[in-house]
């Protein structure tokens, strides 16, 4: 018997159980229970319309994942400081929505360590652990700075970007699991490397605005059948139409038996789900 839904995409949802990764699919109102479908068959049908995760107007061609132009233009989400939070100015009080900033920058971040085939560094938000980590598809992961709002956290991560990545290489990261890295081993070496950051930091925000922490290494495993050895992506914009056999899930990537799509990439695009 098969299953179908209709509704516009969301990125997954996920939570981390026993190390494994669960994910699950919102379709419009509903979600499907993706691990659940590994190793079966599994099609997405773009029917052409796009749908504004804002406002709900249709629209020719998603921006900053999911808007229209208008509300990309007039949204504190969809702005550059989000993308490097170092460039927040919520000071200078031209922030496009205080509101939400005051809920989702000027709060408690974390800057962390993270594996997903090379050590990279990264920020989130302390509601966002584990889930950030499970979309880069991180294998490993480490927090080891707390700051007291989301530009506090960019100056740590630019400080750490000086001597490791910031990026996560996609198509590395899809192609199998990381090799592990000692994070904590690794934390050692670079801390002191951006002591003299971390100063000038503190000097200008007070003291408690960077702690360094002491926490335990975070292991995360994916529900993966089989890796690619060569990434083939699907496009919606370019073939409506997705399906074959579903053989694993790592970050917001479906693989299936002939090509992986990035399911983040197609938010508010409508599609049927089969299964």
């Amino acid at each position: 018997m098969t299953n179908s839904l209709t509704g516009h995409l969301r990125k997954m949802t996920s939570k981390l159980e026993d190390g494994l990764a669960h994910y699950q699919l919102p379709v419009g109102e509903q979600s499907i229970d993706m691990n659940e479908l590994i190793g079966k068959h599994l099609s997405l049908t773009f029917t052409g319309n796009i749908n504004c995760q804002e406002c709900g107007k249709k629209t020719k061609k998603s921006y900053s994942q999911g808007f229209c132009y208008p509300c990309m233009i007039k949204l504190a989400k969809c702005d550059m400081c989000i993308m490097k939070p170092e460039t927040c100015h919520f000071a200078q009080g031209t922030c496009r929505e205080p509101e939400w900033a005051e809920q989702h920058c000027m709060v408690p971040h974390y800057v962390y360590l993270a594996n997903t085939t090379a050590i990279k560094v990264g920020i989130t938000r302390h509601t966002q652990i584990p889930t950030r980590w499970i979309d880069q598809g991180a294998n490993q992961a480490l927090p080891i700075f707390k700051v007291n709002t989301r530009l506090q956290s960019g100056l740590v991560e630019i400080a750490l970007a000086e001597f490791i990545s910031d990026k996560t290489n996609w198509r590395n990261m899809l192609k199998g699991k990381a090799d592990p890295i000692d994070l904590q081993e690794r934390a050692k070496l670079l801390i002191p490397q951006i002591e003299e950051k971390l100063a000038g930091i503190k000097l200008e925000f007070g003291e408690d605005a960077v702690t360094l922490l002491d926490e335990e290494m975070v292991e995360i495993d994916f529900p993966v059948l089989e890796y690619p050895t060569k990434i083939s992506s699907f496009n919606f914009d370019k073939n409506p139409e997705v399906s074959g056999t579903l053989m694993g899930i790592k970050g917001q990537y479906l693989y299936f038996d002939s090509g992986v799509i990035n399911i983040r990439k197609f938010t508010s695009y409508e599609v049927t789900a089969s299964f």
